[in-house]
């Protein structure tokens, strides 16, 4: 399974970060929110930094938007250092975070405009901009209603909305699903699809949900206890991983001759495993041998009474590489590791 830290994936990557550490104190106790960050970000990347919640993901996010310092190591975002050139940093990136960007009182046309003036855009400039965000995040319909009133997948689009006012080619979102039902999760995942597709914006985004991140990521993060533990597409994570097939028998005499035969057939790279009257086969490629394998254990005159094949999911190669399974983290988790308070 590849675990490689640093991607060079551009001449300049528009994110670059060398040792980057973030340290706290809580309880007198030191916590080690991020450890050794060592990342390359290349410009039009979709990268979403998977992990269950304490992990570090928005720590991260937060360190390279400037608004927590490192304890130590580098970070350079859009060419600039986040230290020494914040509001460089600032004025060239968009930033969602976890709560809403937008008043409760005002209007949502009224927040986007504020925020393009607050950005330096002209009266007009501000409102056409606020306008043509409306149209593409389909809120025109809620343009003169107050925030307050909106649904929370209206309120979240504008959020994005928001973020985008002076047009950064840097986006950050910080678990922008979050609270949502299903179905306005995906219309906002899609939402940020079109975004990084069609206008080739650079999206960097925290999420602790599996499907998310396999459904728009171009490369996926995973992060545990403040490490970075792989970092691939989700399609070269789960391959590396390989297909769960689960043979059923009569009895178990014949599974223990068909755990055998698997063995044998699908060499080292499998790992076979007989409970009962079942065998479970986790092999690479495992999906296409499996087919062969049923005929071949037929030929010898054990008949497989049946067959599943599941491919893996990104929880099961954060199960492989923590011991633990991402879905199963307890939600109410949310440890000070994300949540550092008077420590930011």
């Amino acid at each position: 399974m590849t675990t490689t830290r640093t991607h060079p994936r551009a001449a300049r990557p528009v994110i670059r970060t060398e040792g980057l550490t973030r340290h706290f104190t809580r309880h007198k106790a030191t916590v080690e929110a991020v450890r050794g960050l060592d990342l390359e970000v290349g410009r039009g990347e979709l990268v979403a930094f998977l992990g269950p919640n304490g992990a570090g993901k928005s720590t991260t996010l937060r360190l390279l938007t400037t608004l927590i310092e490192p304890t130590s190591g580098t970070a350079e975002v859009a060419g600039y250092d986040v230290v020494r050139q914040r509001r460089e940093v600032r004025r060239s990136i968009g930033y969602v975070g976890q709560g809403n960007a937008a008043g409760h009182a005002q209007r949502g046309r009224d927040e986007l405009v504020s925020q393009g003036r607050a950005f330096g855009l002209s009266r007009a400039a501000a409102y056409a901009r606020a306008e043509e965000l409306l149209e593409s995040f389909d809120l025109t319909e809620q343009a003169m209603r107050p925030v307050s009133t909106l649904s929370g997948g209206q309120r979240r689009r504008l959020d994005v909305a928001i973020g985008l006012v002076h047009t950064p080619t840097l986006l950050f979102l910080d678990e922008p699903s979050t609270g949502l039902d299903p179905q306005n999760r995906v219309n906002l995942q899609e939402q940020v699809r079109r975004l990084h597709d069609e206008l080739g914006t650079t999206i960097v985004l925290t999420t602790h949900y599996l499907e998310e991140a396999d459904a728009i990521a171009d490369r996926v993060v995973v992060i545990d206890h403040g490490r970075v533990i792989a970092d691939d597409t989700a399609s070269r994570l789960k391959s590396g991983l390989g297909d769960l097939v689960t043979l059923g028998f009569a009895t178990e005499t014949e599974a223990t001759t068909g755990a055998w035969h698997a063995d044998l057939a699908l060499g080292s790279s499998a790992e076979v495993v007989r409970e009962g009257t079942v065998v479970r086969v986790r092999a690479p490629h495992g999906a296409d041998a499996a087919p062969g394998l049923v005929t071949e254990l037929a030929w010898q005159g054990i008949p497989v009474t049946r067959m599943e094949v599941v491919s893996a999911t990104l929880d099961d190669v954060f199960l492989e590489l923590t011991g633990r399974s991402l879905r199963e983290t307890d939600a109410k988790s949310e440890s000070d590791t994300d949540n550092e308070g008077a420590a930011a």
